[in-house]
């Protein structure tokens, strides 16, 4: 791998960690917010629950969830099952290992279209209850966007498997 493409994916990797810690950010503040209006509103007056408080962290975790899921296919970091890995053949694993993440790629694939019809179609037609001018496009948005993260980065990640198997296969011969 090329290193503009290695610089590539380590500034998209950053890019979507500081979205996630932004979000993360913005979650603990208007929690903070709305407990504070929950319980000392009472006696300042000029500090109050806003009612769209709960409907936004709940967006914000939303985003954070799925946009995190992509960073792990980045970092290699997802539960996977290796208990029978050390009496399978190491060909095999490797094998498994790239078809586990072929398949990942397909529903990443899937999220990406899928998810960016629903958001656009329904998300358009659906508002928040609290907010009522904010369309739920941004709550439907985190699908296709965390859908195009993990495809860019299942990409990453089966290139370097198939030259992975393809060192091994070279030095065979």
């Amino acid at each position: 791998m090329t290193e503009r493409i290695k610089s590539f994916y380590e500034v998209f990797y950053r890019i979507v960690m500081f979205l996630c810690k932004l979000f993360l950010v913005a979650d603990v503040l208007i929690t903070s917010y709305a407990v504070l209006g929950r319980y000392v509103g009472k006696y300042i007056p000029f500090i109050t629950d806003p009612s769209w408080s709960e409907e936004i962290v709940l967006t914000c975790m939303i985003y954070m969830a799925f946009l995190s899921a992509s960073l792990a296919i980045h970092k290699q970091s997802h539960i996977r099952m290796t208990s029978l890995d050390s009496y399978l053949p190491q060909k095999l694993v490797q094998f498994l290992d790239l078809f586990g993440d072929v398949l990942v790629l397909v529903f990443s694939v899937i999220m990406l279209y899928r998810g960016g019809i629903y958001a656009a179609s329904v998300g358009q037609k659906a508002f928040y209850v609290s907010l009522p001018w904010l369309s739920k496009f941004w709550l439907y948005l985190p699908v296709p966007l965390s859908g195009f993260a993990m495809v860019l980065f299942e990409l990453e990640v089966i290139y370097k498997h198939v030259c992975a198997l393809a060192r091994k296969s070279q030095r065979a011969a």
